[in-house]
């Protein structure tokens, strides 16, 4: 059922967000004031109503989280396509644990809506492949989640 707005991460969302995934963050633009849209994998809901994501320290996301805090987290899970929104703030400048600079964001949750359009599901949820060293990939993806776990 399309449109429904929650004030924080139904079971289904949780449980899909305790793993890398495809996402992605929306952010308002620090130089331009527009919108401003990443890809990312690494995140992790730490409880209903707050998620973790880790970006490199030189992402633009962290300018724009800086300058405006707000922020929505679009996933495609449960046959549905979901906006997270709520103020992002910078955990960790520098996640521990991780060989690379990595910023742990913080997402304190204000909304979760459906935002898929009426009368359709999601029936493949996207799907990516590594395209560097998969040992060195799957070593990192494990520390960099181990890290946000701890935190």
């Amino acid at each position: 059922m399309a449109n429904q707005v929650e004030p924080k991460l139904i079971k289904p969302l949780f449980d899909e967000l305790q793993q890398e995934r495809f996402v992605t963050v929306a952010t308002v633009d620090h130089e331009s004031g527009g919108p401003n849209v990443s890809a990312i994998s690494w995140t992790l809901a730490k409880n209903e109503e707050t998620i973790y994501f880790a970006v490199d320290n030189r992402s633009r996301i962290i300018q724009n989280i800086i300058k405006n805090n707000k922020a929505v987290i679009n996933v495609i899970a449960n046959e549905s396509t979901y906006s997270i929104s709520g103020v992002a703030t910078i955990k960790e400048e520098k996640l521990e644990g991780v060989p690379l600079k990595l910023a742990l964001i913080e997402l304190t949750i204000e909304e979760v809506r459906d935002v898929m359009f009426y009368g359709s599901k999601i029936t493949t949820v996207p799907q990516y492949d590594k395209t560097y060293d998969k040992v060195a990939a799957a070593r990192l993806d494990k520390q960099v989640m181990d890290a946000m776990k701890k935190a």
